[in-house]
């Protein structure tokens, strides 16, 4: 599924995919990648499968990337 990366003012910071893959330690992981090639890492998925808290992280490390007040995650047919 495809996502936009709006900051508050609703600004379109970028457009990308969500993706689930193993980090070294074998531990899966939550990440954006930007169309661009840019993979943002957000938290560990856990043995429950739930993904509230890789989220939460994941928005943190985006809001962190862009230097803004927060982001929203818009879902979508985006084009890059």
């Amino acid at each position: 599924m495809r996502f936009a990366i709006t900051s508050n003012a609703g600004q379109v910071l970028a457009t990308g995919s969500l993706f689930i893959e193993p980090d070294p330690g074998g531990q899966w992981r939550l990440c954006f990648r930007t169309d661009l090639g840019n993979i943002i890492a957000g938290g560990t998925v856990g043995e429950d499968g739930d993904l509230a808290a890789p989220g939460r992280i994941l928005l943190e490390k985006l809001v962190s990337r862009w230097g803004v007040g927060s982001v929203t995650l818009h879902s979508g047919t985006y084009r890059g």
